[in-house]
């Protein structure tokens, strides 16, 4: 009888520590596998943690933004896990009901979301600086610093006039946390992809050097907003270029007033003394006066071969150009152009 009982109670002992283990076990479970994250909208939230952050700055991003249910919980995981020990910077995607565990193995393992930079209708490098800080970690400063070191810029092959030129117009996946440093070298291994054998073919049957062609390019995209005039009106230029003739490019005496917005270059205007001035000066001006895009690019390296020498805006406004073999059938389409000018009340 006592035997029986001793049996019962050792039964029952056992089946309350299951029933603890159980609970014990369904409660850790739970801290770290129930769902806790809770984004807004339920729709996926976008965490950037900065370079050089703590625990304890984590915990303000992920609590400041309300996404995190149970707190206790989710410390409780992070101190189990030891991700405070070793915080990865980075932009981390956030679904919608994650658990604990996933978010804190996400984040100890730096699982971050690239970031899609894109570059275009840029001008100068103040801009680029500007454009390319609203994207990644560093900030205008340090790009812009680094775009302005003499020493950083020659040793990429560049100099200040030139150093816009060495980013092509694109978007690249980058990681939200490169450096500035890193940002700059990743460039430049685009920029020497970008110049392939049989681009470099191209410029050197042209006469051309890498940053001519650009600073050309860049000459082009601001002539005209009509892309299938492109090669033509590179093959101007290149005429030109061949002949000895002033470029006389409009757009570089903007650049050189640091004015786009002039509708009607005056003579006055052409006497700007810069050396972006090809009224003033021969030859293409020293560097390019904006970023321009891959296909102006190639239009230049794949210029129209033609006996154009001159071209003017169509007075019918429509964007395109009237294109001249010699000065007296130019001087024809500008003054026809003028007049519509005039017509319109456009001055300056």
């Amino acid at each position: 009888m006592r035997g029986s009982v001793a049996i019962k109670t050792i039964l029952y002992a056992i089946l309350v520590i299951f029933i603890i283990t159980g609970i014990k076990i369904s409660d850790i479970y739970h801290k770290a596998y129930g769902a806790n994250i809770f984004t807004p909208d339920e729709k996926s939230y976008y965490l950037y943690i900065p370079t050089g952050a703590e625990i304890d700055d984590v915990y303000s991003l992920l609590y400041e933004a309300d996404l995190v249910k149970n707190k206790k919980t989710f410390e409780w995981v992070v101190e189990r896990k030891k991700y405070y020990k070793r915080i990865n910077a980075g932009k981390y995607r956030i679904r919608n009901r994650m658990s604990n565990n996933e978010l804190v193995n996400m984040l100890r393992a730096g699982l971050q979301e690239p970031v899609q930079v894109v570059l275009n209708n840029i001008r100068t490098t103040e801009e680029l600086a500007n454009k390319v800080a609203a994207q990644i970690e560093p900030d205008t400063a340090s790009l812009l610093n680094l775009l302005r070191e003499d020493s950083i810029i020659e040793e990429l092959g560049f100099n200040d006039h030139t150093i816009l030129g060495m980013f092509i117009p694109n978007t690249y996946e980058l990681w939200w946390n490169i450096s500035a440093k890193g940002f700059i070298e990743r460039m430049k291994k685009e920029y020497d992809r970008f110049w392939n054998k049989e681009r470099s073919y191209k410029a050197k049957q042209i006469g051309l050097d890498y940053n001519e062609v650009i600073t050309l390019a860049s000459i082009i995209v601001n002539e005209t907003g009509k892309t299938e005039e492109y090669r033509r009106i590179a093959g101007v230029y290149i005429n030109r270029l061949n002949k000895g003739i002033k470029l006389q490019a409009d757009p570089t005496v903007k650049y050189a007033l640091g004015n786009f917005e002039i509708t009607r270059v005056l003579k006055k205007q052409t006497t700007v003394d810069s050396p972006y001035n090809t009224y003033k000066y021969y030859g293409l001006p020293p560097g390019p006066i904006c970023m321009p895009s891959i296909l102006a690019i190639d239009a230049v390296l794949h210029y129209e071969k033609h006996d154009f020498i001159y071209f003017c805006a169509k007075e019918d406004f429509s964007g395109y150009h009237n294109f001249a073999r010699t000065l007296e059938q130019h001087n024809r389409n500008a003054r026809s152009y003028q007049r519509a000018l005039n017509r319109r009340r456009i001055l300056k």
